[in-house]
């Protein structure tokens, strides 16, 4: 295998292309941002960087709040076309008949019809060249119930969340595993087919793991 060195770049994916409101229910907002993710668990910290030209940026600089909505396939037109329009021209949430959502936490709304939603409130803004970071703490979050089982679990995998790649859009593919597949020595057998681990991907591991070099003794 040959690699060739680029320059600097924001290469990193896969990324979700999270449509970000904010406003309140009554003069609601929405942007898509793929800048955006978890940086601590405890408290829950988020953030999403914003370019300063955005209509969206004012209004979560004034608030100190927005809510990240994670979409799906059937909202994957209106996460591409609320990053390429402005809330400055048209109400977004109206031309792609999304429904904002009063939340617990926040007075921005989130959308209806998103299987999860973070409220969050802004605890810092940093500017880094083009793009504004808004560092907040996720309050609240909000799950579609369709993704709840009866014993409490959420199997947000049967969502079919969406990703972003190098300027395309994705739905996510086959699970391979749990966090922690690889060391344990004897897995659970999952039921649903689409959590079981396919033959190719064992005998792909395998091969990769036959052939790793072992490390030299010091």
């Amino acid at each position: 295998m040959t690699k060739i060195t680029w320059k600097p770049g924001t290469l990193l994916a896969p990324v979700p292309p999270a449509l970000i409101s904010c406003g309140t229910v009554e003069k609601p907002n929405v942007m898509t941002a793929a800048w955006t993710g978890i940086i601590a668990s405890d408290p829950a910290m988020t953030y999403v960087s914003i370019r300063p030209s955005r209509y969206s940026h004012q209004i979560i600089k004034e608030s100190k709040e927005f809510v990240i909505n994670l979409p799906n396939l059937p909202l994957a037109f209106a996460t591409d076309w609320c990053g390429v329009k402005s809330g400055k021209d048209v109400d977004k949430f109206k031309e792609m008949n999304l429904t904002p959502s009063p939340c617990s936490q926040v007075k921005a709304p989130q959308i209806e019809e998103a299987p999860v939603s973070l409220e969050c409130k802004v605890k810092s803004i940093t500017n880094y060249g083009t793009h504004d970071m808004f560092l907040a703490e996720i309050v609240a979050v909000n799950v579609d119930d369709k993704y709840i089982d009866e014993a409490g679990k959420l199997w947000l995998e049967k969502a079919g969340l969406l990703a972003y790649v190098h300027g395309f859009y994705y739905t996510l593919g086959r699970k391979l595993g749990k966090f922690g597949f690889s060391v344990e020595k004897k897995p659970k057998k999952v039921k649903e087919k689409e959590f079981e681990v396919k033959t190719e991907n064992k005998k792909t591991y395998k091969k990769a793991k036959a052939n790793k070099k072992p490390s030299k003794k010091a």
